[in-house]
């Protein structure tokens, strides 16, 4: 028998949703186009048709809780094929922003990073804190430039660990707020089994290959997950090692006397590289299509276009000191530890939770 439901419309829930990229969802007449031409879309759990019904009923728990929004890897064949012109990807990523704000913890800075307004605000509060520091340190002790001269390591470490902590906790909340809408839904898979097959997924990006003919957006997701990843190992391990003493910055590039540093800068300029490529070929793709360009919003720019500054000024910040190009160098670097702040501590908040959310959700229904 047919189940009877009660619809009680979130109708401030369907005008976030249009303002936030999905302003073509009224335009979905059901035809089903969308979940026949997905390649990722399974017969017993297809979509995007059903979310996008969901959507424009307004039914905010009920969406916000499917695992499908983050099995969508946005390759654009339905909003290609649909013939009313719903871009149902479009719709899909509007809808895991909302997700992403409706579970932030705390609310409000999640409400905060999704919108123009808190710009200002997300770089203030970094840029206070950088400058007392810089304005508090002790200044340059000998003839060798390094930037702890200007950002004493031991504050930067204290700083950036405390930040990680905060992170963490954000994460975390959010995240048991997640599950627990998953498992309201439906979705019963093991994740902490799961966990492991929906990380290798992601990695190798198995799913993107399996994603429309899109080969650009393959290769600048993978090359900029892969140069983050390992630009983020190389931080933090240095980081530990410079505050436990055995490693020294600015870590040299060729120095016999000292292998494992020059190593970790090697390894941190492949990186560099890798990450730079990447982003390049996401920018480009996004700025050289006329539909993704006019339906990008603020959500995908703030994360693109942070990250793009944050590897750029690290490489200049790099080159400036090997240059001797005081005091252009801290000027810098300054902008650099500022976007950084900014990147990490409001990643629960941004795009950046992509990764997080999506391997959970993976994990929970039972992909592998």
């Amino acid at each position: 028998m047919a189940e009877a439901m009660t619809v009680q419309p979130d109708v401030r829930f369907i005008q976030e949703v249009l303002k936030s990229g999905g302003s073509d969802l009224k335009k979905c007449y059901q035809c089903a186009t969308c979940s026949v031409v997905c390649t990722l879309s399974e017969e017993d759990r297809p979509f995007p048709r059903k979310q996008m019904v969901e959507a424009q009923w307004g039914l905010k728990e009920r969406v916000l809780t499917d695992p499908a929004i983050w099995l969508c890897h946005n390759c654009g064949d339905c909003s290609t094929r649909c013939p009313r012109g719903a871009r149902p990807g479009d719709v899909f990523g509007a809808l895991r922003n909302q997700a992403i704000q409706h579970f932030a913890f705390p609310g409000f800075v999640g409400r905060l990073a999704a919108r123009p307004a808190g710009l200002v605000l997300l770089l203030l509060i970094p840029a206070l804190l950088f400058g007392a520091m810089a304005s508090l340190s002790p200044g340059q002790q000998d003839e060798v430039l390094e930037f702890a001269a200007r950002f004493p390591i031991p504050w930067l470490e204290t700083l950036f660990f405390t930040v990680a902590g905060l992170v963490v906790l954000g994460f975390g909340v959010s995240l048991a707020r997640f599950v627990k809408g998953l498992r309201a839904h439906g979705a019963t898979g093991n994740i902490l089994s799961g966990l492991v097959p929906a990380l290798v997924e992601i990695l190798l990006h198995k799913r993107f290959q399996e994603c429309g003919k899109e080969k650009n957006r393959y290769w600048g997701h993978l090359l900029t997950l892969w140069g983050f990843a390992g630009l983020a190992f190389m931080g933090t391990v240095v980081g530990i090692g410079t505050m436990a003493g055995f490693m020294h910055t600015p870590l040299p590039f060729l120095d016999p006397a000292r292998p494992v540093e020059s190593f970790f800068k090697i390894f941190a300029n492949v990186c560099a590289v890798v990450i730079l490529a990447g982003l390049v070929i996401l920018l480009a793709d996004r700025v050289g299509d006329r539909e993704k360009r006019k339906n990008s919003t603020y959500f995908d720019w703030l994360f693109l276009l942070c990250l793009t500054a944050v590897v750029f000024t690290g490489i200049a910040s790099q080159f400036l000191r090997l240059m001797a190009a005081d005091p252009v160098m801290y000027g810098v670097y300054y902008v650099h530890l500022v976007l950084i702040f900014v990147l990490f501590l409001f990643a629960p908040y941004t795009k950046f939770a992509h990764m997080v959310y999506r391997t959970v959700a993976l994990a929970a229904a039972g992909k592998r």
